[in-house]
Formats: structure tokens, C-alpha cells, sequence
């Protein structure tokens, strides 16, 4: 059992600079849980109230229904791999896998078995007698975590890993510290800022912004319905299209105006929008949500918009197409393989059942 719990912790630096307000989270024994949002959310800082590398100014921070607020790190049961390896340069792999458990008194041979157990997890066997220098960015995170997995600890804590590695080796290792987390069966806070990593690699993620939760469920829950405007801007890649709207009302039913769009609301939304007819909102639409009126299916005059393509950024399978309305610019995510080119006006089709609708003001979401 290793099930962390944090209630209404907040972290004040000196001068009253809040960094964290009242976060009130639990991570469930086993999970993969991610926390995500901007540099400067404060997602790093609750990580090392966790470990005990910062102290917590307010609230309880709890490890299987222990209070650890005043326990020191040496004795939480976590391990933390931090963003820049941390590996001592000095020491081959074997020795800095190794040294934590050398300072905890562990026998030699016990050391020994863990150290090579894990490193025949990792596949890093061959590289034990190296020194870090020697070792790729891919290779030295292997070793930073590597010296995690030897602890057998409750909770690991992975600081932003991945972020100093190019791109193709960031996708492998991603996929890897999953797979190892499934197998070790581990309680898992992950930081990242990245959101395509938090999606992928999250049983559940938490979203930050200025040190505030804004929410926290599964990554899908989290993308098909977001709490606010924020979330839904944050989550998702290409981000979704934000559009300044004003509910109207005529014979036909309700619409989502907003000058040179014009779409009909649906009848299942609105009961909840009857009461902003007449006021401004935001509507959002993710580009995978708008497609080519050639090969839509359910196209009408009410949720078809006209367009001109201003760009066709191709991305392998798929191709986005940067668009203009002539006041506002969006995107929307199309088949490759698209006859569609720069400077051609084209009709689109919005997928009303996938909308989402903004207040204006609180930045809500309606529905």
C-alpha cells in the first residue's frame, strides 16, 4: 500500500510569494499519476514538498494515513530522478547505482543483486563499468532511474525526466518508464510540462495553473471535458480553437454567432445555454472536430462554415489546416492526403456534439 495524500497544502516562499494554494489530491496505490501545466505552476514544487526537499507551509501531507509533514526525506520510502540525471561524474554506473544503498549499510551482495537486477530491467548491463561521460542523455536517464528502482521504494518521483532529450529518444523513454511502472506496480507522481506526455503516460492527471488545481481525472475525462477554459486550451495538440461568440435567439431555434460563423445550437444543449441567450461566450472546438464538408458526413447549412486556407502544414498521416474566416484564424486536423492548398476557400462542417462553450467572464464551462 503506498497511497499519497495531500490536504489543502499550500507552499508560501519568503516575501509572500504564493507557489502552491490549498491542493487536495490523492494518488491511489499503484497509480501513474501526472502532474502538468506552464513552467512556474508550482507542479515541481509540490513534488519536493512530497519528498521533503521543501517544507510544506500549510496542510497535511500524508503516505499510507502517515502524517510525514515533519519526517525527514532519508525516511519517506521515495525515490526522486531529478530533471539533470544528478549522476556523480566520478563514479562509474555501477557505483552511483549502488551508492544509496552503500550509505544506507546494505551488505555487498545484496547491493550487488540490486543493482544488477535492475540494471538487467533497464538494459544498461553492458554500461555498468562506464563512467557518465560516456553515456548518452537516453543512457544516463536509464542510470538515474536505475538508482531509483535499487531503493525499492513506496513512491517514486520523477521531476521532468525526459525534457533534456531530443524527441525520438523522449517517445521511447516515455513508453519504457511506463512499462517499468506497470511492472514494478508502483506508486507514480510524474512532472512534466508537457501535455501529450501527461496524456500518454497518466492513469490520472492533475492540471496546474498558478499554483491552483484546476482538475484532476483521467486524461480522456480531462480532454473531452474540460473545466474551463484554461484546461481545454492547455490540453490537447494542435490546441483547440477559442472563437469570442454571442448566444442568439430567432424562429429557428438557438445559434452560436459569431459574425462570420454561424452555427445551430443542439437540441440537447439548449436547456443549458437558454439562459445566456443574448451574451457574449467563448466557443471551442478542437481541429479534429472540423472536417471537410467533401467528406463529412451530416453536413447541413447550420454547422457549415466557410473558410480560405491561408497554410497546409503536412505531419505524416494527417495535415493541419490553418484557416481564416477573415477575423478570426483556426485550425483544423484533415486526412494527408487532402487536394486542399493554400489560398482556396473551402466550406467546413463543425461537429456540434463536440463543442464546448465558455463563459465569458469566469471562463467556466457551460456545457
Amino acid at each position: 500500500m503506498a497511497e499519497v495524500r495531500l490536504k489543502n497544502v499550500s507552499k508560501v516562499y519568503s516575501g509572500n510569494v504564493p507557489a502552491v494554494r490549498d491542493i487536495d489530491i490523492c494518488i491511489e496505490d499503484k497509480e501513474f499519476f501526472v502532474l502538468v501545466g506552464p513552467s512556474g505552476c508550482g507542479k515541481s514544487t509540490i513534488l519536493r514538498m512530497i519528498a521533503g526537499l521543501e517544507e510544506i507551509t500549510s496542510g497535511d501531507l500524508y503516505l499510507d494515513n502517515k502524517r510525514m509533514n515533519e519526517v525527514p526525506p532519508k525516511d519517506r520510502d521515495i525515490a526522486m530522478v531529478f530533471q539533470n540525471y544528478a549522476l556523480y561524474p566520478h563514479m562509474r554506473v555501477y557505483d552511483n547505482m549502488a551508492f544509496g544503498l552503500k550509505l544506507r549499510g546494505y551488505s555487498k551482495p545484496e547491493i550487488d543483486k540490486r543493482v544488477r537486477d535492475a540494471a538487467e530491467i533497464l538494459g544498461i548491463t553492458p554500461l555498468l563499468k562506464r563512467y557518465p561521460k560516456q553515456l548518452s542523455g537516453g543512457q544516463r536517464q536509464r542510470v538515474a532511474v536505475g538508482r531509483a528502482i535499487v531503493r525499492k521504494p513506496k513512491v517514486f518521483l520523477f521531476d521532468e525526466p525526459l525534457s533534456n532529450l531530443d524527441a525520438k529518444v523522449r517517445v521511447i523513454m516515455r513508453a519504457e518508464i511506463k512499462k517499468l511502472q506497470e511492472r514494478l506496480d508502483a506508486t507514480t507522481i510524474y512532472v512534466t510540462h508537457d501535455q501529450t506526455e501527461a496524456i500518454a503516460m497518466g492513469d490520472k492527471i492533475c492540471v496546474l495553473k498558478d499554483g491552483v488545481e484546476q482538475q484532476t481525472e483521467s486524461p480522456l475525462k480531462v480532454y473531452d471535458t474540460p473545466k474551463n477554459k484554461f484546461v481545454a486550451g492547455f490540453i490537447g495538440s494542435p490546441p483547440i480553437n477559442f472563437f469570442d461568440c454571442k448566444i442568439v435567439k430567432d424562429s429557428g431555434g438557438l445559434w452560436i454567432d459569431e459574425g462570420k460563423i454561424k452555427v445551430k445550437v443542439l437540441d440537447e444543449h439548449v436547456e443549458r445555454l437558454q439562459k445566456h441567450v443574448d451574451r457574449n461566450v467563448l466557443l471551442g472546438i478542437r481541429p479534429e472536430n472540423i472536417y471537410d464538408k467533401l467528406y463529412a458526413r451530416g453536413a447541413t447549412p447550420t454547422n457549415t462554415v466557410v473558410a480560405v486556407v491561408e497554410i497546409v502544414e503536412l505531419m505524416g498521416s494527417e495535415a493541419y489546416l490553418y484557416l481564416t474566416t477573415g477575423i478570426n484564424r483556426f485550425v483544423a486536423k484533415v486526412d494527408a492526403h487532402t487536394t486542399i492548398r493554400a489560398n482556396q476557400k473551402m466550406e467546413l462542417v463543425f461537429d456540434m456534439k463536440k463543442i464546448h462553450i465558455f463563459d465569458k467572464e469566469t471562463e467556466e464551462t457551460i456545457i
